[in-house]
């Protein structure tokens, strides 16, 4: 098993090399429910049984659909790439529209989904989704087939040479995986992974991460049908970690006490949101306590890795990591050692401070197109870091065109979108893929993004803005959630900023400003105004006149998915911003 080629080779690896008693473990009611990895691989098999015996043929589409990551979710994963099928995961949070468009567009002809909010979801357009068979559940549901009926039917063992034969069929080039990308505009797009793709990158991932082969316990949380967190499962599976899956975002904060993780993937806005807890808490200490907090927060906010600092900061900071880091660290579960970020870029002030408390945060950078992992930091060996995305892994080759926009060639690269040659042309021209993003590389090799090359606009004075920069600077501000950068084609830039309700009300009291109010209320205060103001003038400083912030409209509903300002992975729908709050739009630019 030492030459992984496909998908499902990885867990028969798990079960060469290390052989798990813990190799996938859900929560179920108060319970940790564990399965080792034979016996992950037995109910693979019996899964893939009875799919044949359901009739599944190679390169059929099953969508699977599931509002938590799950034990089950793997199984049916390796289930379905065993028979040659591919598995199309789906974001749990899309429109009944989109639910509609994809599993028309893959041809899906099963479903799985994992609870009764999904199932009347799917079953409210399953009349018009002609080629879908049937639907079933992980969870048992009223009405619904549940998924232990295709490993019942599986039970059977005398076609297990059938599966056999066809894991023998499936060659690396083939195709994997239908990933919808969730765009932030128009129609999803099917990207097309093979074995290999995924493969390869999980591989050449692998060397950038300091696991103790056998030994590490994971959180997982990420949605598992975004490829970001489905690589790191396979990845995890490769080093013999044990994946521990959380019961919901809301709860990972109980779950990372209850498991205590050696490591955990997440995006940039959770590690915002646990830093501001922190400070938060920090906050109301009080005397020579909040003076050591508040001393190891500014120490750790000076952080730069390998003792560039010199003697006397490293002193400084072994004095904070004892008195201040250390409860950090313990309570994030004590053996968190490292947090891989990706989705979007982290404030450099984030990496340092974790840094700095011994959580370091790997940034990396990648897209679905590219399975996903281009390039990634590693702590080791030099090759850590702030403000950059790390260097290119092995294998990969990254430059960088005219117009600053960052081409890529590897075996990671996607077959395609499906059924859209078009658009495949469009993005992969002489083997590079486009990826839409600029950036640079420094001297030492390490890439730097800038900006998404379709969100850059000009203002009317012909004067380019990169709107993610600046807005990744204003988002350091506590008075801060989220913020739109707008003006393309205005005479100056300008914002729409969703403040961060919870700290503001906070604010708000110490200052003796009525606080428990509405939210529309509590932005209409003009001493909320004035001090949101204050934040942006300071933090203006940093860019050029013509990048500066020089009106803006607070908004009083939170940015999310639901809601649908943000994508599933938490990035800004900027169309959608700007239509939904066009009056404040043209307040802005028109009064």
């Amino acid at each position: 098993m030492d030459n992984i080629t496909r998908l499902f080779d990885f867990p028969y690896y798990q079960l060469e090399k290390h052989n798990l008693e813990e190799a996938l473990v859900t929560k179920y009611g108060n319970e940790w429910i564990k399965t080792s990895t034979k016996e992950y691989i037995d109910k693979a098999n019996a899964f893939s049984r009875g799919l044949l015996r359901l009739g599944i043929n190679k390169n059929d589409n099953i969508a699977v659909i599931s509002s938590n990551n799950r034990t089950e979710w793997n199984i049916v994963d390796i289930g379905i790439l065993q028979t040659g099928a591919q598995n199309v995961p789906v974001y749990p949070t899309i429109t009944e529209e989109d639910y509609e468009y994809i599993l028309n567009h893959c041809e899906a002809v099963y479903c799985i989904v994992s609870d009764q909010e999904l199932f009347d979801k799917i079953s409210s357009i399953r009349s018009k989704i002609p080629r879908l068979k049937e639907v079933y559940s992980f969870d048992a549901i009223q009405g619904c087939r549940s998924w232990n009926e295709i490993l019942e039917l599986g039970k059977d063992e005398s076609n297990q040479n059938e599966v056999e034969a066809r894991k023998e069929s499936i060659k690396e080039d083939d195709l994997a995986t239908i990933i919808y990308t969730s765009g932030t505009t128009g129609r999803p797009k099917g990207v097309m992974l093979s074995h290999k793709n995924i493969v390869s990158d999980v591989l050449m991932s692998s060397k950038r991460v300091p696991f103790a082969a056998g030994e590490y316990k994971a959180l997982s949380f990420l949605p598992i049908c975004h490829i970001y967190e489905r690589m790191i499962l396979y990845l995890y599976q490769y080093y013999g970690v044990s994946i521990y899956f959380a019961e919901s975002i809301e709860k990972v904060s109980d779950n990372i006490k209850e498991v205590a993780p050696n490591v955990i993937t997440a995006v940039p806005r959770l590690l915002e949101k646990v830093y501001d807890k922190i400070i938060t808490k920090g906050s109301e200490l009080s005397g020579i306590k909040k003076m050591l907090f508040f001393w190891a927060v500014d120490v750790g906010l000076k952080y730069e890795p390998y003792g560039a600092n010199g003697a006397a900061y490293d002193a400084k900071l072994w004095l904070a990591r004892k008195l201040i880091f250390s409860k950090w660290k313990a309570g994030l579960g004590g053996k968190l050692g490292l947090m891989v970020s990706g989705s979007a870029a982290i404030q450099p002030r984030l990496a340092r401070v974790f840094a700095a408390a011994e959580i370091p945060v790997m940034e990396g950078y990648g897209l679905t197109e590219t399975s996903p992992v281009i390039s990634v930091n590693d702590e080791r060996n030099g090759g850590f870091r702030i403000g950059t995305v790390g260097k290119p892994l092995d294998g990969v080759e990254v430059k960088i065109a005219e117009d600053g926009e960052i081409l890529c060639k590897g075996p990671n690269v996607m077959l395609g979108y499906f059924k859209d040659e078009e658009k495949t042309k469009e993005v992969i021209v002489d083997g590079y893929f486009h990826t839409g993003d600029i950036g640079e590389i420094d001297s030492d090799g390490f890439l730097k993004i800038t900006d998404r090359k379709k969100e850059m606009f000009k203002t009317s004075g012909g004067k380019y803005i990169a709107p993610q920069l600046i807005e990744n600077a204003m988002k350091q501000s506590r008075f801060i959630e989220q913020i739109m950068v707008i003006g393309d084609g205005e005479k100056m830039p300008a914002a729409l900023i969703q403040p961060e309700f919870e700290f503001l009300r906070h604010w708000a009291e110490r200052k003796g400003i009525k606080h428990n109010v509405s939210n529309e209320e509590l932005i209409k205060d003009e001493h909320v105004i004035s001090r949101i103001q204050e934040e942006l003038d300071t933090i203006n400083k940093k860019f050029g006149n013509w990048e500066q912030i020089k009106r803006f409209e607070l908004t009083p509903e939170l940015w999310s998915v639901d809601g649908g300002e943000m994508t599933p992975t938490l990035k800004l729908k900027r169309k959608a911003i700007k239509q939904k709050y066009i009056k404040l739009y043209d307040k802005i630019y028109r009064t």
